[in-house]
């Protein structure tokens, strides 16, 4: 049956919000403003404190975006492996290190500008093996830029107590003295407050949309999905991110209800898991013009910058819906002590991404009852050489699919170095599952 497609009308709002991003934070000293770096998981809510010109550049996505003009990330690659850097290293963190080396900043349209913008501080937080290191490095590339990393390994959410919500809020009080000091500048609760109640608006909104991809004809596809989840990674603090949620989400709903699909011809329901080849998203295209085969989303997409309910307080089931915001738990913030105990809680309890990296059983249940949930016909997993943390357990949760049978199957590559992948290869692993599975191509029916 043929479905009504149509072009997303607010598509174009998130573009030019990710293009005046990374200018923004090019631009900042020009207007007098504050710049930090650090990861995408880290608590952004702090900084909106210092101030209303406060940039930030988030190092995963602008690992991916290089990764995306995939010549230029091996430039970034090359140069930093001549420094010594080991070709096994998170894959995002050697192109940002590239990039510095090279003193050269990409922006979002592929443009390269110099000299790469230095941060006045580097704010992270560290949960795998490099993710504070990751900025130490970095400071020293760029001559001592301060930085100051907190600590979030508490255990997954639903084991959460007060004393391990108190060992990260310690911290978030600590960081903010340390950022008056650097900046000179005077913290501001009331812009802390208010960017607290839009990191959890923005995160709620963005996992009630993925619901929404339950639907038949779905109506969003994943590759078009990594071009609205990241505003979740950049800058989900800013209250426009939130607004802009907000207006993607009226619109997904209305397509649902027209029955608006992100395919012409929906026959195949997929998923992923971890972070994809960036450099190689023209798979997901492959897929859908062959196999009319849509991939729903995954728990990379769907956890990183969604807020979600998780594990229910016996441990024992993954729960696919979205975590209420202050406004929805009936909690009005009035200070600093509540507005950092809130974010430390919320995402410590409710990111889902954070939540596996603690247990591979969870990570079981949360594939397993995604995969349920959406009514999904099978998942597709990439073993990916670019990140230890997201790949730790992946082969775990493959043998746990399969014997609760689900079909799987899983193809080699690297999210963000463009030399890991065999695009030949990872076609001939989708023809023989697709075949295998009785699924015809298009061209043969």
């Amino acid at each position: 049956m043929e479905v009504k497609v149509r072009p997303l009308e607010c598509w174009n709002d998130f573009k030019k919000y990710r293009e005046r991003y990374y200018k923004n934070y090019l631009e900042a000293k020009d207007k007098g403003g504050i710049r930090w770096a650090g990861s995408a998981w880290a608590f952004d809510a702090i900084p909106h404190g210092l101030g209303e010109d406060v940039y930030p550049l988030t190092g995963e996505p602008y690992g991916a975006t290089c990764a995306f003009f995939h010549e230029f990330s091996r430039q970034c690659l090359e140069t930093i492996e001549r420094k010594g850097a080991a070709r096994d290293l998170c894959g995002y963190m050697r192109n940002y290190w590239g990039s510095i080396a090279q003193n050269k900043y990409l922006l979002a349209d592929g443009s390269i500008v110099e000299p790469f913008p230095r941060p006045d501080f580097n704010f992270t937080i560290h949960i795998c093996c490099s993710h504070a290191k990751w900025y130490h490095y970095a400071a020293e590339l760029e001559n001592g830029v301060p930085t100051y990393a907190v600590d979030i390994s508490v255990g997954p959410g639903y084991l959460l107590d007060d004393k391990k919500i108190n060992y990260v809020v310690k911290q978030l009080n600590d960081a903010i003295p340390w950022m008056e000091k650097i900046t000179g500048r005077e913290y501001d609760d009331e812009l802390l407050i208010k960017a607290v109640y839009a990191e959890a608006d923005a995160m709620s909104t963005w996992a009630k949309i993925c619901k929404l991809n339950q639907a038949r004809p779905a109506p969003l596809e994943e590759k078009s999905m990594f071009s609205l989840y990241v505003l979740n990674l950049i800058n989900r603090s800013d209250p426009e991110v939130a607004k802009l949620y907000h207006k993607l989400y009226d619109e997904v709903e209305s397509r649902v209800k027209r029955g608006i699909g992100a395919l012409t011809h929906e026959q195949f329901r997929f998923f992923t898991d971890n972070p994809p080849p960036w450099a190689f998203l023209k798979v997901y295209r492959y897929l859908e013009k062959e196999y009319a085969a849509i991939s729903l989303g995954a728990i990379y997409t769907f956890g990183l910058g969604g807020g979600w309910i998780g594990m229910d307080e016996k441990g024992e089931k993954w729960i696919w819906e979205p975590a209420p915001t202050p406004e929805e738990a009936g909690v009005e913030i009035t200070n600093r002590e509540e507005a950092l105990r809130w974010t430390a809680e919320y995402n410590l309890r409710y990111r889902a991404s954070w939540q596996h990296e603690y247990s591979h059983w969870i990570r079981k249940l949360e594939t397993y009852q995604m995969i349920k949930d959406w009514n999904a016909d099978a998942i597709i997993m990439h073993i990916n050489r670019g990140c230890e943390l997201w790949n730790m357990s992946t082969l775990e949760v493959r043998d746990y699919l399969v014997k609760k049978g689900i079909p799987v199957a899983t193809y080699e590559g690297n999210m963000a170095d463009p030399r890991d992948f065999d695009e030949a290869r990872t076609f001939n692993v989708i023809d023989s599952f697709m075949q295998s599975l009785g699924i015809e191509r298009i061209s043969e029916k």
